[in-house]
């Protein structure tokens, strides 16, 4: 995880997981049944919170009091929900543009953001046989791109098309936040 080989700017120091629910990422249920995806549950364990390719944060579950945990996301999915439901009123169908389709949108969950305003999200209707759900990306909440079956194919992807910034580290740990 993932499979394009990320370095951590801090050197590979374990990073601060005090504030993660790891019980919680372990035991929370989407509406089918199913938890988290095996990737992004990997990718919490191993990074922690942490900035993405200088760029994304994807929001872990953290204890009571802590900032930037997937109560954050649930208000981003809001956000984006409410984006889409109002371009589709308005027949922007180019908000749904190159990979998605309007009923789509309903089944999109926000797991990430990026500092340019762009969501990550699984689409839980499509849950494959190993957990996995596929990973969206709605730049500006003004498309639909399908990034990949997994978290770690969706970082491949991204990694991929970042410009420049090769001395950047992939994953840069932040410090939890109180409330």
């Amino acid at each position: 995880m993932p499979e394009c080989r990320p370095h951590l700017s801090d050197g590979g120091v374990d990073l601060s997981t005090e504030h993660i629910d790891f019980a919680a990422l372990e035991s929370f249920r989407f509406a089918e049944g199913g938890g988290y995806p095996p990737s992004y549950r990997d990718f919490i364990r191993r990074y922690g919170w942490a900035r993405t390719f200088g760029l994304w944060l994807i929001y872990p579950p953290v204890f009571p009091g802590y900032a930037d945990g997937r109560g954050r996301a649930e208000v981003l999915n809001e956000r984006f929900r409410d984006r889409y439901r109002d371009g589709r009123a308005e027949e922007f169908e180019w908000m749904i543009e190159p990979d998605g389709d309007w009923a789509r949108v309903e089944a999109l969950h926000v797991f990430g953001w990026s500092e340019n305003g762009d969501a990550l999200l699984w689409d839980t209707s499509a849950r494959r046989a190993d957990g996995e759900f596929p990973v969206w990306e709605s730049r500006g909440l003004d498309s639909l791109h399908l990034l990949g079956p997994t978290l770690s194919d969706a970082l491949s992807a991204i990694r991929d098309t970042r410009s420049g910034s090769e001395s950047r580290a992939d994953i840069e740990p932040l410090p939890p936040v109180r409330l």
